[in-house]
Parts: structure tokens; sequence; C-alpha cells
């Protein structure tokens, strides 16, 4: 099993700052208008091929666990509260060193694993640098005022450049969905190539917020002016929406990075974020990922989980396989 899930760099690639990237970063190109606005999105055919995923795409035994630790280093493990300390970030990294018990880890013949980043806001970076001291974890950190992204455009700008001068080695950016909702598509893709010039060597993560965004059609063509103004990743959710990251809209965005490799050649990554807390629906994600972009997008520089409680499920779901029994949540708290 350890070998199957061991990602293998290729050695044809040059790496970038970020120790588990083996991909040459996404330059961007200029807006293409007649590209956005052709791309269309048929709900019903969406929501049928989304419904399809979960109830076709059953693993069991030593291949769902192999699959939940897949899972779990492609994990970005997050805590994104107003009562944060350093004490619970410092925790939450003791968890993102060790997110399995070496026990578990074990029984299953797994070498022992981290999550693929620590999530948190600005104030928070210092803590989880120094508590990720000496591992190749990277730091995320959100920004541009999330989650709603409405504050004065310059400061938001600073704020990028201050998380990565903190440490941060990956910015999770908000886009202004107004931008989206009237179509100003070049004001997104000015806004977006901004905030990508202000990352520097940061990856940048950009936040469509999916469930503000009125339509799939706008999720797709947001996607896409994204990508094209130089998005590593594009992400769903901030997870303070009403409605976070879905099977459908997961599809349409998953779809666009697949238009977007195929004309251009570069791989960006994607992350759900907001709602996915059960080992099953993981595996879910996984599976849909595999069949719509392959394999190649199953490792953590190209695939995140945005997530709080998932790492909870997916522990209590492994020990079971290895002792038949279930454990009381508590015992897999994560901060």
């Amino acid at each position: 099993m350890a070998a199957a899930l061991t990602p293998t760099p290729d050695a044809t690639t040059p790496q970038t700052q970020l120790p588990q990237v083996t991909e040459l970063r996404n330059p961007g190109m200029p807006l293409d208008l007649n590209w956005v606005l052709g791309a269309q999105a048929n709900t019903s055919a969406i929501e049928r091929r989304a419904g399809t995923i979960g109830a076709r795409r059953s693993v069991k035994k030593a291949h769902q666990a192999a699959w939940l630790l897949r899972a779990v280093t492609c994990m970005d493990l997050t805590t994104l509260s107003g009562d944060d300390t350093d004490r619970r970030v410092a925790r939450l990294c003791a968890k993102a060193r060790q997110p399995v018990a070496p026990a578990l880890l074990d029984a299953l013949g797994m070498d022992p694993i981290t999550t693929g980043a620590v999530c948190v806001y600005h104030e928070m970076i210092p803590a989880a640098v120094a508590a990720l001291e000496g591992t190749n974890i990277p730091v995320a950190a959100v920004s541009t005022g999330f989650p709603a992204g409405l504050s004065p455009f310059e400061l938001r700008l600073r704020e990028i450049e201050m998380s990565v001068a903190a440490g941060a080695t990956e910015i999770d950016i908000v886009i202004s969905r107004r931008h989206v909702l009237s179509g100003n598509w070049q004001a997104l893709y000015d806004e977006m190539s901004a905030m990508r010039e202000a990352c520097g060597d940061a990856h940048v993560k950009a936040i469509l917020a999916t469930g503000e965004l009125g339509s799939l059609r706008n999720v797709a063509r947001a996607s896409l002016v994204c990508m094209m103004a130089g998005a590593d990743f594009i992400k769903t959710s901030t997870g303070k929406e009403s409605v976070n990251a879905t099977l459908p809209v997961s599809l349409v965005m998953i779809r666009a990075i697949r238009d977007y490799f195929d004309h251009t050649g570069i791989r960006v990554g994607y992350k759900p974020a907001g709602g996915i807390s059960k080992a099953k629906d993981a595996v879910t994600y996984l599976a849909l990922i595999k069949e719509e972009l392959g394999d190649r997008w199953l490792r953590p520089d190209l695939f995140r989980f945005g997530a709080s409680s998932l790492l909870n499920d997916i522990e209590r779901q492994l020990e079971h396989y290895v002792t038949g029994n279930y454990s009381a949540g508590y015992r897999h708290a994560t901060s």
C-alpha cells in the first residue's frame, strides 16, 4: 500500500520552492474574452453527472484505507476562527506533523505522512511557521480581506505582501464577486493579476466563493479568467458562505482546469473547501478528480481539501479498518 501512495516526482520537471511541487507554475496568459464568453454550463447534465459519482464509485477495505491516506496528504488543515490563539495553532501544527496515529500507520504498512499544508489567518502565521520548523509542510494564509474581499484594494495587496514576508508560502485570496456578477471580466483579470504579482514566489489559490456567483456558467467563466491571470489553484469557497463545495460546482471547475491544460499545457490545482467533513465524501471527490483529470492531480501540489473536521472522521474510519471498532471522535481532536 505504501508504494501505491508515494508520489513519484517527474525528474525532468524543475522544482519550485514548495517541496511537494513538481510542476511549473502557471504563468498566466492574456485575457481571451472569446474563450471566456464561450464557456457554458448545462446545469441538468452537470447535476446528472455529479450524481453518479458517489453511487458508482465504492471502494472498500484496503483500497478505501489507501484512498483515505491519500486524502490526508492532500489536506489543508485549517483553523479560521476569531478566537484562534498561538497555542491552538501550535496544536493544529502538531496534528499536521502527525495526522494519523503511528500505531495505525504501522498496522497499515505505511511510513509517516503529513497533511498538505496548514491554513491560518495572517496574525497566526508566525505561530504556524515556528511550530512547523524543520518540516516540509507549507503555511497557507487567507488574505485580501477574507472572507468578503471588500476591503480597499491597496490594503488587500499589502496584506498579501505582509503574509508572504511573515513566512506564508501559499496565499488563499478571495475575488471580488461583483466583477463576476456584472460580467466585468477585465476587472476580474486585472485584480487577479495584481494579486498574483503581489504573491511573488508564494503560490496563490483563488477563492471563487461559488455559492455567491449566481450560476454554474459564471463559475466556469470565473475559473477560466483566474487561471488566465495566473492562479496556481482555483478554490470553491471560503467556508463562510451558505453554500460551499458541491459536486456540480467541482465538476464545472475541474473541467475548466482540464480545458485550460488542453489549451496551454499548464496544470492548475483544485481545492474544494467547506462542508466536506466525512471520509466517504473525501473518497467521492478523489474519484471525481481521478475520472475527470487523471492520477497526476491526486497529489498535494495539484489537489487540496480545505478541511478542519474531515481528518477526525478519516482517522475513525482507518481505526475501524484496522481494529474492527469505531473510536470516539474526541480521541482524534485536531486542536
